[in-house]
């Protein structure tokens, strides 16, 4: 299994991070993790054509994690080049097709993909859940931001697994989603001393790892306060195991 930043930001325009997107590799299959805008081209930076995309799992539907959605659709269908017949599975929450059908209103049959190339997939939002997608699994948990927002795990044929928080406030959910983990990547939008509300905080993320027992802690979704600030002390004094700031285009192995 093999994890790549692909955005490491916010909606806040930064040369440094991209908007929140995440891919992963895991046995045959590659997976995307939100898609803010700008997506196709950091998956072209770090060397994965889009065309391999078999799946994209949405945490929520905010703007800075769905933006590239309608482009990836259109470029689905009218890239030349682009030969992949195989559909592309949507995991989301309860709301996703209320979500697109309000897209194709606007957009038409720009965003309406060729027959048999996308499949929708919603999920409930009131328990975990789990999907298998052989030799994958992947569980979901609701997450506390909006009433949509999903944290999901991917487990993959050797055992490995990771586990996306989305956006969410401090939640035992998460906590019993990622139970175990090789790898949690746990949103910390804010700083310690200036906590967003529906974001965590470096010491909450470190208290949800501790508690989950994982392996490896990466703390991703920055606003620029962040990079003015200590992360790392606050986040240690609950969570001892290893902590990772991530970077866009960083590549990083459960």
């Amino acid at each position: 299994m093999e994890v790549i930043i692909l955005g490491s930001g916010t909606c806040v325009p930064s040369v440094r991070r991209a908007g929140p997107a995440a891919c992963v590799r895991a046995d045959d299959y590659t997976i995307l993790v939100d898609s803010s805008a700008g997506t196709l081209r950091q998956l072209a930076r770090a060397g994965v054509d889009y065309a391999e995309v078999d799946m994209i799992l949405y945490t929520h539907l905010h703007p800075d994690h769905v933006g590239e959605f309608v482009p990836f659709i259109f470029a689905t269908k009218y890239a030349p080049g682009y030969s992949r017949t195989q559909p592309v599975v949507i995991l989301a929450a309860e709301g996703f097709l209320t979500f697109y059908n309000g897209i194709k209103k606007v957009f038409g049959e720009w965003v309406e993909p060729l027959p048999g190339r996308l499949e929708i997939n919603e999920i409930p939002v009131s328990m975990i859940a789990a999907m298998q997608f052989p030799p994958l699994t992947i569980k979901t948990a609701p997450m506390k931001h909006t009433p949509q927002s999903l944290a999901f795990r991917i487990e993959d044929s050797s055992g490995k697994s990771v586990v996306f928080s989305g956006d969410t406030e401090y939640c035992q959910e998460l906590s019993e989603l990622a139970r175990g983990a090789d790898m949690l990547i746990s949103e910390c939008a804010a700083p310690e001393h200036a906590p967003i509300p529906g974001h965590l905080t470096p010491s909450e993320a470190g208290k949800i790892a501790a508690s989950a027992g994982v392996e490896k802690l990466v703390l991703t979704h920055f606003y620029p306060e962040c990079d003015k600030s200590d992360l790392i002390t606050p986040c240690r004094r609950e969570f001892s195991g290893p902590v990772i700031l991530a970077e866009d285009l960083m590549h990083l192995s459960p």
